[in-house]
């Protein structure tokens, strides 16, 4: 009877020994065909996930962070890459907007210098147009270190309590002989009451001189340019907007980029910098603030600034 007893413990034992080493088998091949598959991911640009089926709650709980992982590296990269991308197509775009002035103010240079004979109006005229180019240079550069500085983190910006009324008013005053000359019709819609905002004023100034330099450069063609200031119980919104031919959907995103403009031909009648609406956002965002765009062709295209109220 004893012996029984032995002899079935013995049995029970080995039994287990066998499970154990069966479990330890079959772990040890999935941990291996991970491996492998992990390894495949890594060293292929793979857009893919660790799939193994598995009752092993340790090993089920190990994939999926691995996953999670692989998720985030996959992120990091996309953005990565349209971050090259972006700065790619910009120093391509800061270099033709560099070279095509400085190659007329070399033009001119070499007029002054082989003409002796030009008068003095002619030359004067020659020097007044390389100090224009010269000008344009300089905002350009100007510009870019803005958004450098930025990005960057380097731009200090005082935040204080902001009455948007006046500002609104004089911001669209400013554009007054332009709008006139080309016969832009303006439609203003600033409440008497006031209404303040956390930001900064001189940061706004140029938030909605940009955006309404841009609304005249892409959306004059529909003869109306609107400035609309209202609030909300938590949020002051101030909306520039205009009756132009639009921004489709595919390029919403994308106007907010760095070098970006809405001609792929680079407008020759407004050329601008292709950075207005990043320093825009780059601002707004530095107030705590949102930017959004809506636009529907030649019926309304408009930027909507949304900042945290301020009880005046």
């Amino acid at each position: 009877m004893v012996n029984y007893f032995y002899i079935t413990l013995i049995v029970l034992l080995l039994l287990v020994i066998i499970v154990q080493h069966q479990h330890k088998k079959k772990r040890t091949q999935e941990l291996l065909e991970v491996q492998q598959r992990l390894h495949k991911i890594i060293n292929r640009p793979l857009n893919e996930k660790l799939l193994l089926l598995t009752n092993d709650p340790a090993l089920q709980t190990l994939l999926a962070e691995i996953n999670r992982l692989l998720i985030a590296i996959q992120h990091t990269g996309a953005v990565y890459a349209r971050t090259e991308n972006s700065m790619r197509r910009m120093l391509s775009n800061i270099s033709h907007d560099l070279k095509t002035p400085l190659t007329v103010v070399i033009g001119y240079l070499e007029m002054l210098r082989l003409n002796p004979d030009l008068s003095a109006e002619e030359r004067n005229d020659l020097i007044a147009k390389v100090h224009t180019k010269t000008v344009l240079v300089l905002d350009l550069i100007h510009t870019f270190f803005d958004l450098a500085k930025l990005e960057a983190g380097d731009n200090d910006m005082v935040i204080s309590k902001v009455q948007l009324n006046e500002l609104c008013r004089m911001s669209i005053l400013q554009f007054y002989e332009v709008l006139t000359a080309k016969g832009i019709e303006v439609d203003i819609d600033i409440p008497d009451q006031v209404i303040a905002a956390k930001g900064n004023e001189e940061a706004l100034q140029r938030i909605l001189n940009n955006l309404i330099s841009n609304a005249i450069a892409y959306g004059s063609e529909g003869k109306v340019l609107g400035l609309t200031l209202h609030e909300d119980e938590e949020s002051a919104y101030i909306q520039v907007w205009d009756r132009g031919k639009g921004i489709s959907e595919i390029h919403k995103d994308a106007v907010f980029e760095r070098m970006y403009t809405l001609e792929d031909s680079r407008n020759r009648s407004y050329q601008g910098s292709g950075l207005g609406l990043t320093i825009t956002k780059r601002l707004i965002e530095k107030m705590g603030g949102k930017i959004h765009l809506n636009s529907k062709p030649y019926e309304r295209t408009v930027f909507i600034v949304e900042l945290a109220k301020i009880k005046f």
